[in-house]
């Protein structure tokens, strides 16, 4: 199975947003961070019963944690 990626995606996450994915990756055993965004990137778009932006919504709107909050 040959996955090339040819695309780079950067992003900022705070230090909090950071941890959450990490601790994820461990506890999942994924091989790397990159691994557990594409897995968590995966599972997200196959997700139902979210509310879709409304057009108006600004990208720092919008988190890693459930509650939003950097803390």
């Amino acid at each position: 199975m040959n996955r090339s990626r040819e695309e780079r995606l950067q992003i900022m996450l705070s230090s909090h947003e950071r941890k959450a994915i990490d601790d994820w990756r461990f506890s999942t055993r994924m091989p790397s961070r990159a691994a557990a965004i594409r897995e968590l990137l995966r599972r997200g778009l196959k997700a139902e019963g979210f509310e879709l932006a409304d057009g108006d919504t600004k990208s720092g709107d919008f988190g890693v944690l459930e509650n939003g909050s950097d803390e």
